[in-house]
This record gives structure tokens, C-alpha cells and sequence, in this order.
């Protein structure tokens, strides 16, 4: 009998000097742009285990794109790699190069959300819409969650714990889930490099991953900026604070709500995202 599939492989492209585990579905309609999601850093995580309920919905109207980033997921981890915002950036242009995608829109999640901020930063005209969801990428002090998710050491245990952290509605973070991702953690080869991204003391991994504030206030992009208000891991202040330094942005909260807004409040996530980049389809063909 053929060995399951695992949902989280998908096709094989050439980054640079690497290749990276790419989920490509749906297409594209004339002059509109495939939507690029970037997953967060929790231990374990892929690109579809962050965007599996998001990205089959979107792709009915629109292609999706979704990489594992260098260092998580099914994506090469090259010897040597220095796994910093320079690097993670250069991948997503690679890759954008390799499919042939001269814009796309971005969506990112938490640590994802400081690269689509980056990307859109230093490659402006490869980004027309940008989606930030419980983002980093401005100053702010650590906190307690983000430290024990970064800190995670493997264990079913720790696991349990840090989901805990992630969900604000507990029924979400089961038993069955749980041991999913403490399987996805201890892989061979994603916990070493999870925990060499991050090491303590963990406030200088959130100052690195913080772009200029000028920067961002001379962005030109339409932006969602999208957040739960129960968020134990991101503060809400990091999207108030991107709301305000952002021109053409605008802010989503969602209450009964931690740092899976994608998951908990999915349908919500996915129609907001889904009008958003349909304005700017529909201004594209006036």
C-alpha cells in the first residue's frame, strides 16, 4: 500500500542556492495578481498547517501561493544559512522570480507579517496589496507568550502549553491537534534550526525583525492590518501602532480572539481578506 500523503509536501521550487516547499492552487484571472501567504514561527509550522483552512477558499477566486520559509516546513535547511530578515526577503523574491510573479499580493502572519512588511519596504513595486495579521515588525517589549514560543523545547507537554498561549478559544487546541504538531516539531531537522533562530535573550530577535518607522510611514500600499483582541503572543498595540504609522491602512480587531485569527475565526478572516483584494481587483478594471 502506498504511504499516506502528507498535505503539508507540495511541489519542489529552486530559491537560489535552495529549494523551498511551495503550495501553488487555484489560478489567477487577467490582471490580477496570486496572493503570496507567509506563515508565522511557531515550533512545527508549515505554510498549510497555518493557512490550510484559508488558502483552498481564496484559491476558488484567485492563486495562492504559500512557501515554507527557509528554516520551517518542508523547505531545505542549507548548511551555513544565516536565518535573518535579509535572507527570509531574498527567498521570497527568488521564489516570485521562479514562478514568474512580477506583483502579488501578501499576506503574513505574526513573524510573516514583518517580512511581508519588509518585502513591501525594499521591493515596493513587487506588492499590491499588503495583509498584515497579528504582525511584528515595529519595536515592543517582548512578551511572556512570544517568549515561551520561541523558547520551546520538545515535548508533547510544552506543546499542549504553547497552544494554549496561541488559541483564546481552548476547544480549538485538542489533544489530536496537539500531538500533530509536537510530530510536525521534533521531524529530523526542524527543531535544530527552531532553535537556533531564536535564542535568548529573545527581545533582540523582535528588535530585528522591527523595520524603520519611516520606512513604514512612507509605504504606499493598502494595507489590512488585522488582529485578536486576546492575543497573548503579538499585543494588539504592535497593529495599532502599524495603523497609525501606515497612510492607506485599515484596522481589523477581533474579539474572543488569540493569535489564530485565521483559525479561529476563519470564514470572518477569509471573507475580509477575499473583499479587500477585490477592491483592489475591481479598481484595477475601472
Amino acid at each position: 500500500m502506498n504511504a499516506p500523503h502528507n498535505p503539508e509536501i507540495a511541489r519542489s521550487v529552486r530559491t537560489g542556492s535552495f529549494n523551498s516547499n511551495v503550495h501553488d492552487l487555484g489560478s489567477s484571472k487577467p490582471g490580477q495578481p496570486p496572493v503570496l501567504f507567509i506563515h508565522g514561527s511557531g515550533p512545527g509550522v508549515s505554510a498549510w498547517a497555518n493557512w490550510r483552512l484559508a488558502m483552498p477558499v481564496i484559491a476558488q477566486d484567485r492563486r495562492v501561493i504559500a512557501p515554507d520559509m527557509v528554516g520551517f516546513g518542508y523547505t531545505d535547511r542549507p548548511a551555513g544559512i544565516t536565518y535573518n530578515m535579509d535572507t527570509w526577503v531574498q527567498q521570497a523574491l527568488d521564489l516570485l522570480d521562479a514562478m514568474g510573479v512580477e506583483q502579488a499580493d501578501v499576506v503574513g502572519n505574526s513573524f510573516g507579517g514583518a517580512l511581508s512588511l519588509a518585502l513591501a519596504i525594499r521591493a515596493p513595486q513587487r506588492v499590491r496589496r499588503l495583509v498584515l495579521m497579528g504582525s511584528v515588525g515595529v519595536p515592543f517589549p517582548i512578551t511572556p507568550g512570544l517568549d515561551a514560543v520561541w523558547g520551546y523545547e520538545a515535548s508533547l507537554d510544552n506543546m499542549k502549553r504553547i497552544m494554549d498561549v496561541f488559541a483564546h478559544d481552548r476547544s480549538l487546541v485538542t489533544d489530536e491537534l496537539a500531538e500533530l504538531r509536537y510530530q510536525a516539531s521534533v521531524r529530523p531537522g526542524f527543531q535544530e534550526s527552531f532553535s537556533a533562530m531564536f535564542p535568548a535573550p529573545r527581545q533582540r530577535w523582535v528588535d530585528a525583525m522591527a523595520s524603520p518607522e519611516s520606512a513604514i510611514r512612507a509605504l504606499p500600499h493598502e494595507t489590512l492590518i488585522v488582529h485578536g483582541r486576546e492575543d497573548q503572543v503579538i499585543p494588539l498595540q504592535t497593529s495599532l501602532t502599524l495603523s497609525q504609522w501606515i497612510p492607506n491602512s485599515q484596522l481589523h480587531v477581533f474579539g474572543h480572539c488569540g493569535h489564530w485569527t485565521q483559525i479561529e475565526h476563519a470564514s470572518r478572516f477569509v471573507q475580509l481578506v477575499s473583499n479587500f483584494l477585490a477592491e483592489a481587483d475591481a479598481r484595477a478594471a475601472a
